[in-house]
C-alpha cells in the first residue's frame, strides 16, 4: 500500500504583491483562525517525488507534475496524509494518463473546474478520502452563488417570454372578437350591462384608444352612454369581481 498525500499551497501567484498579501491575510483568517476555508492550489502525490494537479493552459492537457512542495507559482502551506491504496504504479499512472485525457487546460474554471477539483478526482479514483472541505470551498460557495444567480436570470426571462406571449394572443382574440361583433344599437329595454355586444364594442374602443386619458368631451359622451345603459337611476351597475 502507497500513502496518498496532499499538497496545499496559498494562491499567491499574482503579479500584484498587495494582491499576495491580501490573499494570505484572508487565507490566515477563515482558515487559521476559523477553520471555515480559503484561497488554496492543492496537489496529490502517489508514488515517487512528484506532485500531480491541473491547471489553464490554451492548448493540450491540463494535467502537469512537479517536485513536492516544489510549486513556483504558489507558497507552500502544508500537506495532508489522505490515506493509502492499494493500487499498483502500473495502474496509477493508467489513470493518470486517463485523467490528462479527460482534463484538457482550457477547460479550466476558477469556480466549478479548478485544481481541488481535479485532485478530488484523482483521490476519488485511487479509492482515498477526498480532500477536507475547506480546501476549496470558497470556490464551491461562488459557484453555488453564480448557479443561483443563473438560475433566476433563466426563469424570469422564461417568465418575462411567457407574459409577452400570453399578451399576443389575448390581443389576437379580442381583435377577433370585436371585428366579428355587429355594431348594432340597443334600445334601452334590451340592453345588457354584460352582454358580449358592449364587451366587444369597450374592449375595440380600448385598443383603439390605447387608453388615452380622457377629455371633458369624452366624459360627456361617456355620462350620455351610461345613461342610454341604465334607464333607470335607481338600477343598480353590476360590475365583474374576476381578477385576471
Amino acid at each position: 500500500m502507497t500513502e496518498v498525500i496532499l499538497h496545499v499551497y496559498d494562491v499567491t501567484n499574482s503579479a500584484s504583491a498587495k494582491t499576495n498579501n491580501t490573499i494570505l491575510q484572508i487565507n490566515k483568517i477563515f482558515k487559521d483562525g476559523i477553520g471555515f476555508g480559503g484561497i488554496f492550489h492543492s496537489a496529490v502525490q502517489v508514488f515517487g517525488d512528484e506532485e500531480w494537479s491541473f491547471g489553464f493552459c490554451e492548448r493540450g492537457t491540463g494535467v502537469f507534475s512537479c517536485p513536492v512542495g516544489k510549486n513556483p507559482m504558489y507558497t507552500y502551506r502544508e500537506f495532508i496524509v489522505l490515506g493509502k491504496t492499494n493500487l499498483s504504479i502500473f495502474k496509477v499512472n493508467q489513470i493518470l494518463r486517463e485523467l490528462s485525457r479527460e482534463w484538457p487546460g482550457d477547460s479550466y474554471d476558477l469556480l466549478a473546474r479548478n485544481c481541488n477539483h481535479f485532485c478530488d478526482e484523482l483521490c476519488e479514483r485511487l479509492s482515498v478520502p477526498k480532500l477536507p472541505a475547506w480546501v476549496n470551498r470558497f470556490a464551491n460557495a461562488g459557484y453555488a452563488a453564480s448557479e443561483v444567480a443563473g438560475n433566476t436570470a433563466l426563469k424570469f426571462r422564461q417568465a418575462k417570454a411567457e407574459i409577452v406571449s400570453a399578451s399576443r394572443v389575448a390581443y389576437r382574440f379580442l381583435s377577433n372578437v370585436t371585428s366579428n361583433t355587429a355594431v348594432t344599437p340597443e334600445s334601452p329595454s334590451n340592453s345588457n350591462r354584460g352582454s358580449p355586444r358592449f364587451q366587444a364594442s369597450w374592449i375595440k374602443n380600448f385598443i383603439s384608444n390605447g387608453s388615452k386619458p380622457t377629455t371633458s368631451s369624452e366624459m360627456e359622451t361617456q355620462s350620455e352612454d351610461k345613461h342610454m345603459l341604465h334607464p333607470s337611476a335607481d338600477e343598480p351597475f353590476h360590475s365583474s369581481s374576476r381578477r385576471s
